[in-house]
Parts: structure tokens; sequence; C-alpha cells
């Protein structure tokens, strides 16, 4: 049986002040910039599915 990756690389582009905002808080988290990221869009979608 063959899996499915559970992530997948993508290429995105960001505003440069969004991008040190996030890289900033990113570090004060402890997190790397995928993780947080990720955390960040998973925690929209959920306020947004309400």
């Amino acid at each position: 049986m063959i899996l499915k990756p559970l992530k997948e690389k993508i290429s995105i582009t960001l505003d440069s002040d969004i991008l040190e905002k996030v890289k900033s808080e990113a570090e004060k988290d402890d997190r790397s910039l995928s993780q947080y990221i990720n955390l960040i869009l998973k925690q929209h979608i959920k306020n947004i599915k309400i």
C-alpha cells in the first residue's frame, strides 16, 4: 500500500512586512516558519468554520 504524504511543499509570495512579523512570531514561539504558518492557517480555518 502506498501512502500519500501528509504534507506538501508549495511556494507562496508574501508581503515583506507580513513575512517579517510571522518570522518574528515563529521565533518567539520556538517554531520553524513553516510550522508557524501551518499553525496560523489551521487556527484561521477552524475559526471560519463556525
